[in-house]
């Protein structure tokens, strides 16, 4: 019903700051694009961090997500308290997203203080490190596969593929990419995606889902039972809910896009899956701001060692960024999206299920 995470790689603490491609991935110029490599070079400049900026936004955010949690869990006015937790939702988001740039060590690289601060965030929000880190990398290093594209995101089959399925294995696949599946994620992605399956796959590595489970549970389940079930639910399930929901669509709709392109094993490179399969989301700066610029994501995934306050530079200093795959929260670009189910390797473009 989700997104299963896989075992699949050791886990690491701090990526090094300049990301890499595989070494199967050697791609030459495309359309006067430059090399994989010459790109990747002229990303380099761009990795270095103010750690000090980096601090400011992680324990501003922070701030700002404890006293929109107060005003959620004691506003005297129902009214009040949803659209504190509403608004806690989306800087859950946010906050989300700085969780995402440590694992790929963009910022606050080796500080142990921000380790033990983002494993206690992610215990808090149902997203133990070692799954995101392991599930996350394969993403980056395989995006815009068909072999292995469940892992670590939303899974994708050609239409010859779609067609040798068996009836359970097109069922399962309907229901991972369908928009309930990402409207209840924080019970399908987070819950049982990146807690319970994991832990029951390797309870030796993945001993924190469980840990988060008596955490955000355990806690609801007590002030239920005293009677301030209404401060569990205002304080953290609704903003659960809500950023959980748009964390899990978005992470959809950066790689499920009209434009979006998904070559063939042998045509597939590092860079291509970046410019090419990776969109662009346009939005306001204000949520900008709730995503930390995550909507640059063609960017990020060329260099994911870009701190998130880098990426909008970078994409306006390297040319072969400024003409991705776009999409956005208008309601054509949502349902756009939502229709895409297979790709067609002929056509070379995303499009609903064969009939």
């Amino acid at each position: 019903m989700t997104p299963a995470a896989q075992s699949l790689s050791s886990d690491v603490s701090a990526p090094p700051p300049v990301a890499a491609a595989p070494s199967s991935a050697v791609t030459p110029p495309v359309s006067g694009r430059r090399t994989e490599k010459e790109l990747l070079l002229a990303t380099r400049a761009y990795t270095d961090e103010n750690v000090a900026k980096g601090w400011w936004y992680t324990l501003s955010t922070l701030g700002v997500l404890v006293g929109l949690g107060a005003g959620a869990v004691l506003s005297p006015w129902w009214p009040l308290r949803l659209a504190f937790a509403l608004v806690e939702g989306l800087t859950i988001v946010r906050m989300f997203c700085l969780f995402h740039d440590f694992q790929h060590g963009a910022i606050l690289r080796q500080s142990k203080p921000a380790q033990l601060l983002f494993f206690l965030f992610g215990e808090a929000i149902l997203t133990p490190p070692s799954v995101w880190r392991e599930t996350h990398n394969y993403h980056h290093a395989h995006t815009a596969k068909f072999v292995g594209s469940h892992i670590g995101s939303y899974p994708v089959v050609t239409t010859a593929m779609w067609g040798q399925m068996s009836g359970a294995q097109k069922f399962m696949y309907k229901l991972v990419r369908h928009p309930l599946n990402m409207l209840l994620a924080v019970f399908t992605v987070f819950t049982l995606g990146m807690c319970i399956s994991p832990f029951l796959r390797n309870p030796t590595k993945h001993w924190a889902g469980p840990l988060s489970l008596v955490l955000c549970y355990g806690v609801g389940g007590l002030l239920i039972s005293t009677g301030h079930g209404d401060a569990w639910v205002f304080g953290w399930l609704i903003p659960m809910a809500v950023g959980c929901a748009a964390g899990a669509y978005l992470f959809y709709a950066q790689h499920n896009f009209p434009n979006a392109l998904m070559p063939s094993r042998e045509e597939w490179s590092f860079s291509g899956a970046a410019l090419d399969s990776s969109s662009y989301f346009v939005m306001s700066p204000v949520m900008h701001w709730f995503t930390a610029n995550i909507g640059f994501h063609h960017v990020h995934h060329l260099n994911a060692a870009i701190p998130f306050y880098r990426l909008e530079e970078t994409m306006k200093g390297v040319p072969e960024l400024q003409h991705p795959g776009q999409t956005s929260w208008a309601w054509k670009d949502v349902s756009a999206n939502f229709r895409l189910k297979v790709y067609d390797a002929q056509a070379n473009v995303m499009v609903g299920y064969p009939s």
